[in-house]
């Protein structure tokens, strides 16, 4: 095994996963929301990119797995949702996982319109190219989707839950990687008056 781990390393197969900790200012995201609300403007018929932004942050969910939650999965005296297949290195497929909802994230999901059997009933490629497109026009550097789901699971520590409540929201099953956030300098809610709150809840 030590030789297949060194060959593997000089042949560049395997190496060190690369932890991001790029997270949004607040002013990048005025910019993305400002974007999104003038296209809507234009196109009711598009993405609600608004909301599906403030999705991936207060509940800290991923594309995939915002688009595979329906109605049925909604726990709403329990302020809570069954996500499906959720992201496990061990499990590809089976992974159903129930999370807390904060008060913000439970608000976005009552707010959209039942017209579906998911409450966002939308393709991760349109998700994607959309947030892509939108951050190369604004000219935002180096900021993927996934960086507001990090931005969220730092939130959740920055205003005082302990490792055990952060991944009854995130869905971490190992709390070895919450470490990392633990260790975060600023306090308090960075979304304490958020200006776009009452307009994707």
């Amino acid at each position: 095994m030590k030789d297949a781990f060194v060959v593997t390393n000089r042949l560049g197969v395997s190496s060190k996963s690369r932890e991001r900790d790029r997270r949004p200012t607040l002013d990048e995201l005025d910019k993305l929301m400002e974007h999104f609300g003038a296209r809507l403007k234009r196109r009711p018929s598009s993405l609600p990119m608004q909301k599906i932004i403030a999705f991936a942050i207060f509940p800290t969910r991923r594309q995939e797995e915002m688009t595979r939650i329906g109605w049925v999965n909604l726990d709403t005296e329990g302020s809570r949702v069954l996500v499906r297949d959720m992201k496990n290195p061990g499990e590809k497929i089976g992974n159903d996982t129930w999370c807390d909802l904060p008060p913000e994230a439970l608000q976005i999901i009552l707010s959209m319109p039942r017209a579906s059997d998911e409450i966002f009933p939308y393709s991760t490629d349109a998700i994607g190219a959309a947030f892509t497109r939108a951050v190369q026009l604004l000219e935002i550097d180096d900021l993927h989707f996934h960086d507001l789901r990090h931005d969220g699971v730092s939130r959740l520590f920055e205003i005082g839950l302990n490792i055990p409540r952060v991944a009854s929201v995130s869905g971490h099953r190992s709390w070895t990687s919450l470490k990392r956030y633990t260790h975060l300098r600023q306090t308090g809610d960075k979304y304490a008056n958020w200006k776009w709150l009452p307009l994707v809840t």
